[in-house]
C-alpha cells in the first residue's frame, strides 16, 4: 500500500496582468490621448527633469514634482477610474478584507535608450504597478525578485525548468497593466533599443 503525501503551495506571490481597452481602435485612440497629456506634463515639468538627471539616470520620471496625474485631466482621471476596476479583482485575489483601496500617488516614467531602473519596492503602500502607454522594442522587462532570496543562503543550483527562480521577467505590452504588491522588489531592466518607452506607474493604500 502506497504512503500518502502531498505538496501544497503557501504564501504564493500573485502578480496580475490586463489590458485596459479590449476593442483595437478604442485602445489606440486611448493610448493617444494619454501620450499627448503625457508629453505636456514632461514639457512643463521643469523641476522633475532636475530631479531625475541625479535620481533616474538617463530617463525622466515625475514621481518627485507631479505624482498625482489621477487628478490632473480628464485623460488621467478616466485611466484611473479603468485600473480601479483591476485593483479590486487583484485584491479579492489577494484576499485583503473588503475595504476599498484609493490611487494615492500617480507618476510619469520615460525611459530613453541605456535608461535603466534599479531594484527598488513602494513603501507605505498596498498595491502598485505600471500601465504601458509605449513598449517599443527592446526597451526593458520588468523583473521581479523572489522574495524569499534573502533565505537562500544554502539552496542548491536548480533544474532547467526552474532556472529563472529567482526573478521573474515580464514584457510589457502596451495598453496592459501590471499589478503587485508593494512589497516586492522590482526592476525595470535596460531599454536596449532606439525608442523610448513611456508607462504610468501608481501606487494604492
Amino acid at each position: 500500500m502506497a504512503i500518502k503525501s502531498s505538496i501544497k503551495a503557501y504564501f504564493p506571490t500573485l502578480i496580475y496582468e490586463g489590458a485596459l481597452v479590449a476593442e483595437a481602435q478604442k485602445q489606440r485612440k486611448f493610448l493617444k490621448d494619454l501620450e499627448n497629456s503625457s508629453q505636456k506634463v514632461f514639457q512643463s515639468d521643469t523641476q522633475g527633469k532636475k530631479w531625475s538627471a541625479t535620481h533616474y539616470p538617463n530617463g525622466y520620471t515625475s514621481y518627485s514634482s507631479i505624482s498625482n496625474l489621477h487628478e490632473l485631466n480628464s485623460s488621467f482621471i478616466n485611466l484611473k477610474k479603468k485600473i480601479d476596476t483591476h485593483v479590486a479583482k487583484y485584491a479579492q485575489a489577494l484576499g485583503f478584507a473588503p475595504r476599498k483601496l484609493q490611487m494615492q500617488s500617480c507618476w510619469l516614467n520615460i525611459m530613453p535608450p541605456k535608461a535603466t531602473h534599479s531594484l527598488h519596492l513602494h513603501p507605505l503602500s498596498v498595491i502598485s504597478g505600471t500601465f504601458y502607454v509605449s513598449v517599443p522594442k527592446g526597451s526593458g522587462a520588468l523583473k521581479f525578485e523572489d522574495p524569499r532570496l534573502s533565505k537562500m543562503m544554502a539552496a542548491p543550483e536548480r533544474r532547467d525548468k526552474f532556472a529563472s527562480g529567482s526573478f521573474a521577467r515580464f514584457a510589457p505590452r502596451a495598453g496592459n497593466v501590471i499589478l503587485f504588491e508593494s512589497w516586492l522588489r522590482h526592476e525595470v531592466e535596460n531599454n536596449t533599443g532606439v525608442d523610448e518607452r513611456m508607462s504610468i506607474s501608481f501606487n494604492y493604500s
